[in-house]
């Protein structure tokens, strides 16, 4: 007969030993844990990818800004050069720009939004359609600026507006008139802001050394993810409509009044140029009376925070699943910890062994958990995926554990655990204000109930009775 070797009186490891093994298997587990992470943070990113290509072609997220109103103005330069080993002074004629912002400016702009998707990806797209009011004033103090009213060019004046991607432009031609006239529009010389994308036109502004001139216009352009606002004038009027009814409000500037209801928003904002700390009126910028061509900006800038002196509202989807499924896997260690304890308890309490294999194996189905998360969540939503995964996992740990436990009944404690701990992260993910509070009670509640239940436990194996 063959030598076999009986383990049934192997010496039994010491319940404190028993707690190292199950920790270290724990930090290894951190290993896939932190793998998971970085594939959430992958599919992100791919996501991202996949919203800019659909969006492509569309147009990217807008800003607008304008309209401005600028009028040359010839200036006498002085400088000394040597000319046949003489120093000769030279007078030259340059021209300068005087900017003129608008005191008033109304502008509304109904944004008319559509999903659009590709695969399993999905990228929020709009239409909106800008009407507005610009009124602009010579200020009285003008000479305090260096330049006089008799000096301007006015009959080479133009009028400016901004916008950040103008190849969102559609339908019928951009309208702007003034004095109830329409003018011819030219592309390009949009302000700063906009990095010069956008259109300008020729003006005769000869009636605003008299009196206030008006411009009204009208535009149609395309956008995604979020449109904003750079406010230049004086009193700026800012009304935005859509039947979007998750929008959230970024930038330098709040909506003076807004109204939120399941069939849309309403949002207005009032800004005034005390606010934005600049002067209605800029002179001496050099003259560049060519029409350029500017190089549309990157529209893949979904993620972009508002600018300081900007009033904007991003179009966002109410739930963004890679951010829950992410936090949920920051969650990951309290799943195997808590499943581990409960574990730990029946070997050093129940009397029953559980081996460093098991452990491991019951920690590999806790990690795929989060695995099987993502992938249903990008499929049919994260509420419906969470069921899923969490049903599967439950469903095969539970019966593992009949095996390694010896009993269905304790089977049961760890099906009850498993399923008080995935209804507990749902919460968290939903009360994301509380979560770090919840948390830290259940922490709390776990390790009372450790406490208690090994208070007269020989963790070392070294006591001995009196």
């Amino acid at each position: 007969m063959p030598d076999q070797t009986d383990f049934s009186d192997r010496p039994e490891r010491s319940p404190g030993a028993k707690l190292g093994f199950a920790i270290l298997i724990a930090m290894l587990l951190a290993i896939p844990l932190f793998t998971v992470y970085l594939l959430v943070y992958d599919r992100q990113s791919q996501s991202e990818t996949a919203r800019s290509s659909i969006a492509e072609g569309w147009g990217g997220p807008q800003l607008i800004a304008g309209p401005i109103l600028v009028i040359p103005y010839p200036q006498q330069v002085t400088e000394t050069v040597t000319e046949g080993g003489r120093q000769v002074v030279k007078t030259n004629t340059v021209w300068r720009e005087l900017t003129l912002a608008p005191e008033l400016a109304d502008i509304r702009s109904d944004l008319k939004p559509e999903r659009r998707t590709r695969s399993i990806y999905e990228a929020v797209v709009y239409e909106a359609k800008t009407t507005g009011q610009a009124r602009f004033r010579l200020p009285a103090d003008l000479a305090r600026f260096g330049v006089t009213a008799e000096a301007l060019a006015y009959d080479r004046a133009e009028l400016r507006f901004g916008l950040k991607d103008a190849r969102g432009l559609f339908g019928a031609p951009p309208s702007v008139t003034v004095d109830g006239r329409r003018l011819q529009l030219q592309p390009g010389k949009g302000p700063e802001e906009t990095s010069g994308s956008g259109f300008f036109t020729w003006i005769d502004a000869s009636s605003v050394r008299t009196q206030p001139m008006t411009a009204s216009f009208a535009f149609d352009f395309r956008g995604n993810g979020w449109l904003a606002l750079a406010p230049q004038a004086g009193d700026t009027r800012w009304t935005v409509r859509s039947p979007w009814p998750s929008p959230s409000f970024t930038g330098g500037f709040l909506p003076a009044t807004r109204s939120i209801t399941d069939e849309g928003f309403t949002a207005t904002w009032r800004v005034g140029n005390l606010a934005l700390g600049r002067a209605l009126v800029e002179a001496g910028a050099a003259s560049s009376p060519e029409t350029k061509s500017y190089a549309p900006r990157d529209i893949s800038t979904l993620g972009q925070p508002a600018g300081a002196y900007e009033a904007r509202v991003d179009l966002v989807t109410p739930v963004d699943l890679y951010s829950q499924v992410d936090r949920s896997v920051k969650y990951g260690f309290l799943f195997i910890g808590f499943t581990f304890m409960a574990f730990l308890m029946f070997d050093v309490i129940g009397g029953v062994r559980v081996s460093a294999v098991e452990y491991l194996l019951v920690g590999a189905g806790l990690v795929l958990f989060f695995v099987m998360l993502l992938a249903f969540a990008e499929v049919i939503g994260f509420t419906a995926a969470y069921c899923v995964a969490g049903a599967a996992i439950i469903g095969l740990l539970t019966a593992y554990s009949a095996a390694v436990l010896k009993s269905w009944r304790r089977s049961a404690y760890i099906a009850g655990l498993l399923t008080a701990l995935y209804a507990t992260l749902y919460v968290l993910l939903s009360l994301e204000a509380f979560s770090l509070l919840i948390g830290s009670l259940l922490l709390f509640a776990a390790l009372a109930s450790v406490m208690y239940l090994t208070r007269n436990l020989d963790w070392g194996g070294i006591r001995r009775p009196a």
